[in-house]
C-alpha cells in the first residue's frame, strides 16, 4: 500500500472457484482476512426444458451484491429482510423454463449499494477472472442507487472482455406482488446466454460445416432495467420512485425487451474472440466531484483543491462546459492542476456534451489544461479516473500529459471522439 496521502486500493487475492465453494484472500495494511461466499447451483428440471435441437446449454455465473432486489417482508419482524436465494425456485419459477446453467454466489456482506466501495469492484473483478473460463457469462445483482457508478467502474477494470457482464436489479424487493424484480432478472439471463446466430465464420463453415458460431451477441458491462439494455458506462440513475430508474442521453439503447428482443446491432460493441481478459485492480480513490453553481465561494473551492490528497476531480460545470471567469476561480483551479491533479470538465446536463473553448467561459478551463469530457457521464469519468490515477503514480510533467491524453480519449466506449 502507498502512503495516506496516495491511498491506491489493490486487493491481492487467490480465489479457488468451484461450483460449490469459493474463497477469497486478501491482504491490505498488513490484515489477512478470509471471505467465504455461499454458492448455489440452480438445478433445472430436465421435464421443463425446451431445447432445441444442435444446441448446448448456456452457464450464467449470478453474483448477488445486495440490495433493494433481494429483500423480502417477514411479518414476525414486520420489515423486510434478505433473502435466501437457496429457496429462489420458490420466488422466480420461471427459471425452470430457462435452458440455462445457472450458479449463484452471495458476497459474504450483503450491501446496500450506498455503501459500495472500490474495493467491492476490485472482488467482483476477481470473482469474473477466476470464473471466465467456466462461464458463459455474468450477471450482476446491486442496488440501483450506485449501480451506474459499479457498472463504469467494471467497464475500465475488465480489459479485453468478450463475454456478458449484466448488472440488473429493482425498485422493488422480490418479496412485493408487483416488483420489478422478476423481468428484470429473467431478462438480463436472458440477454447474457444471448448467441449471436447471424456470425458467421466462413474457416469454421468450410472445415466443419457449422453453419454459425456460437459467440456471445452481447460482450460488454452493460446495465438492464426496465426493458432497456445500457451500456453500462453510458449509464446514470435518473429515476427513485418509477420503474425506469436508468437512461442513457448519450448513446442509444442496445436493445429493447418486448415481446422480443430487439438488438440495436450497430451500437453493440463487437465481439472480439482474440482478445485475453486482463483486470486492473489498482484504483486510487482520492477523486472528488466538484459541481459548480451560481454563488459558489472561494473558501469552499480553496478548501477542496487543496486537499493534500487529492490527485482527480471532475468539474460539473453549467451546459456546454462553461464556468466562472473569476481570477480566483481560474488561479485555483490552475494551481491545482500544478501540484498534479487531473481535471475534468463534465456537463451537469443529462444530455449533450462539453465542447470545452467554444465560449469564452470555457475557453480559459482549456488554457489552463482541464481535460474536456466531451459527453462522459459524472459516473464514468470518477471511476476513470480512479483507474487512471491507481496505474500512473507519478505526478511530474511528463506523467501529468499522459494521463491528460488518456483521459480525453475513449477507453471502453464510455464517451465519442
Amino acid at each position: 500500500m502507498h502512503n495516506a496521502e496516495e491511498q491506491v486500493y489493490s486487493l491481492s487475492m487467490q480465489i479457488t472457484a468451484t461450483i460449490l465453494h469459493s474463497t477469497a484472500d486478501k491482504i491490505e495494511s498488513s490484515h489477512f482476512w478470509r471471505m467465504n461466499y455461499k454458492t448455489v447451483h440452480l438445478q433445472q428440471r430436465a421435464n421443463t426444458l425446451i431445447q432445441t435441437p444442435g444446441t448446448d446449454q448456456r452457464s450464467v455465473l449470478v453474483i448477488y451484491t445486495g440490495g433493494t432486489f433481494g429483500m423480502v417482508y417477514d411479518p414476525q419482524a414486520d420489515q423486510l429482510i434478505p433473502f435466501d436465494f437457496e429457496r429462489v425456485f420458490e420466488r422466480l419459477p420461471e427459471l425452470h423454463r430457462l435452458n440455462l446453467n445457472i450458479t449463484l454466489i452471495t458476497l459474504a456482506v450483503i450491501l446496500d449499494s450506498s455503501n459500495m466501495k472500490p474495493a467491492v469492484w476490485i472482488e467482483l473483478a476477481h470473482l469474473i477472472e477466476a470464473n471466465y473460463e467456466q462461464y458463459d457469462s455474468f450477471v450482476i445483482l446491486h442496488g440501483t442507487d450506485t449501480m451506474a457508478y459499479t457498472a463504469s467502474a467494471l467497464s475500465f477494470m475488465l480489459e479485453g472482455l468478450n463475454k456478458p457482464v449484466l448488472l440488473t436489479g429493482a425498485q422493488l424487493p422480490i418479496g412485493v406482488p408487483r416488483t420489478d424484480a422478476r423481468e428484470n432478472f429473467i431478462t438480463a439471463l436472458e440477454i447474457a446466454a444471448e448467441v449471436d446466430t447471424a456470425a458467421v465464420d466462413a474457416a469454421n463453415v468450410e472445415m466443419t460445416g457449422l453453419s454459425t458460431v456460437r459467440q456471445p451477441l452481447v460482450s460488454e458491462v452493460c446495465i438492464y432495467f426496465n426493458s432497456l439494455l445500457l451500456r453500462g458506462n453510458r449509464s446514470t440513475k435518473q429515476e427513485s420512485v418509477q420503474f425506469n430508474a436508468f437512461s442513457s442521453e448519450n448513446y442509444p439503447h442496445l436493445a429493447t425487451a418486448g415481446v422480443s428482443i430487439d438488438y440495436n446491432r450497430p451500437y453493440i460493441r463487437p465481439y472480439q474472440p482474440d482478445q485475453t481478459l486482463r483486470i486492473r485492480t489498482e484504483l486510487n480513490p482520492n477523486v472528488t466531484i466538484l459541481k459548480l453553481f451560481p454563488g459558489i465561494t472561494q473558501p469552499v473551492v480553496e478548501s477542496i483543491l487543496e486537499s493534500p490528497a487529492l490527485r482527480g476531480v471532475v468539474l460539473e460545470t453549467f451546459g456546454a462546459g462553461n464556468a466562472p471567469t473569476d481570477g480566483w476561480f481560474l488561479e485555483a483551479l490552475k494551481r491545482a492542476i500544478d501540484r498534479g491533479i487531473l481535471i475534468i470538465n463534465v456537463s451537469q446536463c443529462e444530455g449533450g456534451r462539453v465542447t470545452q473553448g467554444r465560449y469564452q467561459t470555457s475557453k480559459y478551463l482549456e488554457q489552463i489544461g482541464v481535460v474536456s469530457g466531451a459527453d462522459i457521464t459524472t459516473e464514468a469519468a470518477i471511476t476513470k479516473l480512479m483507474v487512471l490515477l491507481g496505474q500512473e503514480l507519478d505526478r511530474d510533467p511528463a506523467a501529468m500529459s499522459r494521463l491528460q491524453k488518456r483521459l480525453a480519449q475513449p477507453m471502453m466506449g464510455e464517451m465519442s471522439e
